[in-house]
């Protein structure tokens, strides 16, 4: 028997029906009430809520979805893992957090060392350990090969100098997986190097980067004669690029992003049909439903493409262009959820924002309708983090037609 007959033979074994009410059920009973009202209403989730979630789930062994079970993961299969996040985000649990489970985990698994993979993949899969992505710079965003952040071998130790720009949650970060440059020769992409920089090191300096929904995501970081053991460096150096592309298409692929899609169309439902009960079926909210069919339309598209790219990720045969393709369509339809939602709520809510202006008893935490202003200013992000539109529109083109 080969190894694809005998996994599609687990996977037959597999009650699908009761899994998920196993998921459901741990759920409903195990995730704080609290948490979820801060899921459900839109609110930033930051470490503490990510990690006391991660805790519970670590617990159960359910903490790493997408892991092998060599590694202290589920070893779920692909059905498996959507489920999870299908059940998680209708039930407003908090999605997993990304850099670490998502990102760099699968990139030490794939190219770290036995000693590496002993070292970091354990804080990860407990949440002892926070990360955050140090690759674009000021001049290196869409264009990543160019950047300029430099790393000098010195002994047992690389000392890096330069900045990372954009760099989410530093500021709650214990890690950093950082591009650096250890090489000028050759093509830009081939002196590019993966180093694990703790960012309680001396020389790195955080600054805040204030957006415009006025949440604090972002940060600018300095990094000045920061020294960081070659131990840290993943693969060989100069192997830098391929350990981010690998790693960039994973991030293009998440298996929530669909789910968590979904459940905000649900949301938007919900507030169109209560504007409907109290003020009747106006020609504006004709528009919203007719634009929200369409989105749902365009969610399900997404939810069988994702299916398809999960499937040929965990056979190998994935090509760039649908992770692209897949990242490109989600973030544009995530903006169209979040411009309906704007347009239901921004009259009443939008004087709030600019500055923002707190309800006159402070309770206005849990407002969804609110919430839904800062997720629409944040949305419009979508289309730049992880690559641009136009830079998937361009991997895109490159993988299919050669040009």
């Amino acid at each position: 028997m080969t190894e694809s007959s005998l996994n599609h033979a687990e996977t037959a074994n597999i009650d699908y029906v009761k899994f998920r009410h196993e998921l459901a059920e741990f759920m409903r009973a195990n995730c704080p009430a609290a948490l979820r009202n801060k899921v459900r209403s839109n609110q930033k989730i930051g470490r503490e809520d990510y990690a006391e979630w991660q805790k519970i789930l670590y617990q159960k062994g359910w903490s790493a979805p997408n892991w092998p079970t060599t590694e202290g993961g589920t070893g779920w299969d692909l059905r498996q893992r959507y489920l999870f996040e299908e059940v998680s985000a209708e039930l407003d649990c908090p999605p997993l957090y990304h850099h670490g489970l998502g990102h760099i985990g699968p990139v030490i698994m794939h190219f770290g060392t036995p000693a590496q993979k002993e070292r970091f993949l354990p804080r990860i899969l407990d949440g002892s350990e926070w990360w955050c992505q140090g690759y674009s710079e000021p001049g290196a965003g869409s264009d990543l090969a160019s950047l300029r952040t430099s790393a000098v071998l010195d002994g047992d130790d690389y000392v890096i100098n330069g900045q990372k720009i954009w760099t989410s949650h530093a500021h709650e970060a214990d890690m950093m997986y950082t591009l650096v440059r250890t090489s000028t020769e050759g093509r830009k992409q081939a002196g590019i190097t993966l180093l694990l920089v703790p960012v309680n090191s001396p020389g790195i300096e955080i600054k805040p980067i204030r957006t415009i929904d006025q949440w604090h995501h972002v940060n600018e970081v300095f990094l000045t004669d920061v020294r960081v053991p070659a131990f840290n460096r993943i693969s060989e150096e100069g192997g830098g690029w391929a350990c981010a592309k690998f790693l960039l298409d994973r991030e293009r692929l998440s298996p929530a992003m669909v789910p968590r899609l979904l459940r905000q169309l649900q949301q938007v439902e919900e507030l169109i049909k209560s504007k409907v009960q109290a003020n009747g079926s106006t020609p504006s909210l004709q528009s919203a439903i007719a634009r929200l069919l369409h989105a749902k339309a365009s969610a399900m598209g997404a939810k069988e493409m994702l299916l398809s790219a999960i499937t040929e990720e965990m056979s190998g045969t994935l090509r760039s262009s649908k992770s692209s393709a897949l990242k490109l369509h989600c973030t544009e339809l995530s903006q169209q959820i979040s411009s309906l939602a704007y347009d239901l709520v921004a009259p009443h809510y939008s004087q709030r924002l600019m500055p923002h202006v707190p309800a006159a008893d402070g309770s206005d935490d849990l407002d969804m309708e609110r919430q839904l202003l800062h997720t629409y200013l944040f949305y419009r992000s979508r289309t730049i983090a992880g690559g641009t539109s136009e830079v998937q529109k361009n991997v895109i083109a490159r993988d299919i037609f050669g040009v």
